[in-house]
């Protein structure tokens, strides 16, 4: 080659170069898609579309909600997985698809480890033992010991013996050698509605779809899932008191396809923390029933993904789950 074609190859590599850093400093160039594995409504969809809001007017680009509820989280797992990596796309994701699935079905379309890479932790999300306002059941001691009086007969509904809900009645009943009859039910929706009826005793289900129901005097919250008191709940104790290390709160995180570049991930990550430090934001989030946490940088998620994995499979082993 040249002088004169070394130059000109040389410059087109610069401008090339100076084009991909114009781009990148400008991310996102166009709409962004938030992907879901659950329905318009539920508290995951509630909490995304509280930071998408904010997100859109931060990076004067659409932030959209793609909502793929079905199939334990699979269907809009393996969506956001399929993804082209070009930042565009990222997954808000639960605890059961990046975490629980695995260890529950022998076969999966995508791969949490292999197909994503972590953009942000957003909130933890306490699960809770409910009964409906006008039970006689008045506390956890009161629950078991009703179970144990009569084996079999006292219900708990949860969404089926594979979702964190059913997986959590199970660790429960271990635990306190309880004798309730686990009933699952589709979604927590339905599971509500029969104990709010009167067609179950009790409930284990996620603060985030049943806060306001408590708030309004329809159900009556015994305990929560969290080690500790949960922020907005210091009057309702915790499972940990009377179950020692009891621990069993779903989470909220914001993961991308592998391959994304790393000006989207970091720019998300930065600016997703600012928001979850924002009072206001906190708070609407809270109402709901996650507890935010801003506090976690990029290679803190990963390492918080890989122990949540491993404190799992001994939970799994625990209560007997198998994958399937």
């Amino acid at each position: 080659m040249d002088r004169r074609h070394f130059t000109h190859a040389t410059l087109a590599l610069a401008a090339s170069a100076a084009t991909l850093r114009a781009r990148a400093q400008v991310w996102p160039d166009k709409p962004v898609r938030w992907v879901l594995s659950q329905a318009p409504g539920s508290g995951p969809d509630n909490v995304a579309r509280i930071l998408s809001e904010r997100l859109a007017k931060l990076w004067g680009q659409t932030v959209v909600i793609d909502n793929r509820p079905g199939g334990q989280n699979t269907i809009g797992a393996q969506a956001a997985a399929r993804s082209a990596p070009d930042g565009s796309t990222f997954f808000f994701a639960t605890t059961a698809a990046l975490i629980t699935n695995p260890l529950l079905f022998k076969t999966l379309p995508y791969d949490p480890v292999k197909d994503f890479v972590p953009v942000a932790f957003i909130a933890r999300s306490p699960f809770g033992l409910l009964v409906r306002s006008d039970s006689a059941i008045t506390s956890v001691d009161d629950l078991v010991a009703r179970s144990k009086a009569r084996p079999g007969t006292l219900t708990l509904g949860n969404e089926g013996p594979r979702t964190f809900s059913g997986m959590i009645a199970r660790l429960f009943n271990a635990r306190t050698q309880a004798a309730a009859n686990l009933v699952p039910y589709a979604n927590v929706g339905v599971g509500t509605t029969d104990l709010m009826g009167g067609h179950v005793d009790a409930m284990v289900a996620d603060l985030a779809s049943t806060a306001q129901l408590v708030r309004q005097g329809r159900l009556r919250l015994l305990a929560t899932t969290a080690a500790r008191r949960v922020a907005g709940w210091e009057s309702v104790p915790a499972l940990s008191e009377r179950l020692p290390g009891f621990d069993m709160v779903g989470w909220f995180a914001v993961v991308a396809p592998v391959g994304t570049p790393t000006a989207a991930l970091e720019r998300s990550h930065r600016d997703i923390n600012a928001l979850l430090a924002d009072k206001e934001v906190a708070e609407r989030i809270g109402a709901i029933g996650p507890v935010v946490d801003g506090s976690m940088g990029l290679e803190a998620v990963g390492a918080f993904l890989r122990n949540e994995a491993a404190r799992w499979q001994s939970i799994t082993r625990e209560i007997g789950v198998l994958p399937e």
